[in-house]
């Protein structure tokens, strides 16, 4: 009993569940033409036998892969980035215009300019979603350096600490929230923009890929499959991504 009541505290299954009815009430009531929208129960068969016969699994790892490897590029440069442009308005107000105008262009609309500069292949795929989420991770590093508790920075100058202990052990902890927040929607940037990426820059593998070829067969069991299989990706990643924050910065908010 206590089990069932847990699951009921936590119904993290109602959403899937109404998904789930919604679909079936469309497509056996036909809302949309059954040529367009096939019903739920042997989409989901479909994905069933992708995953039995392993057919799937090369493109999901493709996809998995790609962003992983473009986060970690775009974490490992727009942190330290992110530190420096917050530690100083002034150097922040410099280079915000820069920011903000990459950040508000579509990272679609930098394709061209990545396969110039790499040419077809990985590195232009990977490229994009790394430059695309780098953004947002050095946007939000700054934004939490620059609104550390100010508080806590004058209790730690009349204590006499030095400006690079105050760095260090204030506002570096007090920015990791919004850090945090800055690495989860990274990664999310970075899969999506992967995912367009192998379905119009081309690819070998890849879950855009796999989409893009059920969709121009008209297979369109599989190509629903391959786009629950992409959602429960990214919802995995940013499950992980919330997991680490609550166990890293456990602190956010007291």
């Amino acid at each position: 009993m206590s089990r069932l009541q847990a699951v009921l505290k936590h119904p993290f299954w109602v959403g899937p569940l109404l998904l789930f009815a919604l679909w079936w009430v469309a497509a056996a009531g036909e809302w949309i033409s059954p040529k367009l929208l096939p019903d739920p129960v042997s989409t989901l068969a479909a994905l069933w036998g992708s995953i039995a016969d392993g057919s799937i699994v090369g493109d999901f790892m493709g996809t998995l892969n790609r962003t992983l490897a473009a986060f970690a590029v775009a974490a490992v440069l727009g942190v330290p980035v992110g530190i420096v442009l917050g530690s100083d308005v002034r150097i922040y107000r410099a280079f915000e215009f820069a920011i903000d105008f990459f950040r508000s262009t579509p990272a679609t609309a930098m394709f061209p300019l990545f396969l110039l500069i790499f040419g077809i292949g990985e590195e232009s795929k990977v490229g994009v979603a790394a430059f695309s989420a780098w953004l947002v991770i050095v946007f939000n590093v700054a934004y939490g350096v620059m609104n550390a508790r100010p508080t806590r920075i004058l209790a730690a100058r009349v204590m006499g600490a030095s400006r690079g202990r105050i760095f260090r052990d204030v506002m570096f902890f007090e920015s990791l929230p919004q850090t945090c927040v800055g690495l989860r929607l990274g990664v999310s940037y970075a899969l999506v923009v992967i995912i367009v990426a192998e379905m119009f820059i081309g690819s070998a593998n890849g879950m855009g890929r796999r989409i893009i070829d059920a969709q121009q067969i008209f297979d369109l069991r599989q190509m629903y499959a391959s786009i629950i299989a992409t959602g429960c990706l990214g919802y995995g990643l940013n499950v992980i991504f919330l997991w680490l924050e609550r166990r890293l910065v456990y602190w956010s908010g007291k």
